[in-house]
């Protein structure tokens, strides 16, 4: 049974945020790819992607994360991801392939959209 794969963008606040579902591979990335740069075109440089819904990531989607996180830091902007520690039907894959992958550390990562958006909850560094 295939997995819908789904992209929807809302704002909130100063925030653009792109909702993905179902499968993040080869033939599902350049659509979140074409969305994010979208949404940078239309002059937003603050960016959440929530992933919660995400079951499954493969080596290009973890490259359209990498390459929305240096678009965005080429435009001086943010970009937040949203993984939650348990996600996707106790999956929270993307989590996992990011940090197997060793580029968890490069995303500002949260585990909700609320912590996502606000700025008081910043993570420590380490």
């Amino acid at each position: 049974m295939a997995v819908a794969f789904n992209v929807t963008g809302v704002e909130q606040g100063e925030w653009a945020v792109l909702r993905v579902s179902g499968e993040l591979d080869l033939m599902t990335s350049p659509v979140l790819r074409q969305h994010v740069h979208d949404v940078v075109a239309e002059g937003h440089h603050s960016l959440v992607v929530d992933l919660s819904d995400v079951f499954f990531c493969d080596s290009s989607g973890v490259g359209v994360l990498i390459a929305a996180r240096r678009l965005i830091r080429s435009c001086q902007g943010r970009l937040r991801l949203i993984l939650p520690d348990r996600g996707a039907d106790d999956g929270s894959h993307v989590n996992r392939v990011l940090g197997a992958l060793g580029v968890r550390r490069l995303f500002d990562v949260r585990p909700d959209l609320d912590s996502a958006t606000t700025d008081e909850a910043d993570p420590l560094s380490a």
